[in-house]
């Protein structure tokens, strides 16, 4: 009777998860296609259910105005629900909002809290964000050396900011040795995928390189993207 009464209750799980599933899938169609009524119509009771996606979903619903009053409180409302269940995507959101937010909003330190989850789960934009903080000294003690840490662990799996960031921690000697072979190493990785700002310093940097520097900093760039950015610096 008790293993009967087991097996219902995972029936009972399995049809639920998969009826949540279906509709943040047609919630999620539907926000693809500009029917923001009818994705709010299948997120809001997911929702507040405390289904955490469908929390992120409405969080971006408010943030942009879409469907909705655009509604900041709203949607750190949303957003903060989401992120207190360990939503990667929530925790990262919210940093960004509190950093960058308006003046009623902006607040580093909480910033600096909703990253750091974030980050300690892997994520590599927010480990990258953690890292500027750490940098600039937003909300947290200015510490180099943590920043490079946590640039390295974002860099190694790709992340183009993150990259740029130790490019510029190398060349100025911040939280490691300076070495400028580094640095046009890592600013022509993140060059070779595109970043903007890295493409500007490599240039300047070269200026101030031997041509056996370039060349040995272009062997490690190769290497570094050989190995998938593990073990470059």
């Amino acid at each position: 009777m008790k293993h009967s009464k087991i097996i219902s209750i995972l029936i009972l799980f399995i049809f639920l998860s998969v009826s949540y599933a279906a509709d943040l899938q047609k919630g999620l169609d539907a926000a693809r296609s500009g029917d923001f009524t009818t994705a709010l119509s299948e997120w809001t009771p997911l929702a507040e259910k405390g289904e955490a996606i469908a929390q992120y979903m409405l969080g971006q619903m408010h943030i942009y105005g879409h469907g909705v009053t655009q509604n900041t409180n709203e949607a750190v409302k949303w957003f903060r629900l989401a992120a207190e269940q360990g939503d990667v995507n929530a925790q990262n959101t919210l940093g960004y909002i509190y950093s960058n937010g308006e003046s009623d909003i902006q607040n580093d330190k909480e910033a600096v809290k909703w990253y750091r989850l974030a980050a300690e789960q892997g994520d590599p934009l927010s480990q990258n964000n953690l890292g500027l903080k750490y940098t600039n000294g937003k909300g947290v003690s200015q510490d180099y050396k943590l920043a490079v840490k946590l640039f390295s662990l974002s860099a190694e799996q790709g992340h183009k900011d993150a990259q740029t960031s130790l490019g510029y921690m190398y060349e100025n000697g911040y939280g490691v040795i300076k070495n400028i072979v580094f640095a046009h190493m890592w600013y022509n990785i993140a060059n070779s995928q595109g970043h903007k700002t890295a493409k500007k310093n490599l240039k300047i940097v070269e200026k101030k390189m031997t041509v056996p520097q370039i060349e040995e900093s272009q062997i490690l760039a190769k290497q570094c993207i050989n190995n998938n950015y593990k073990g470059c610096s």
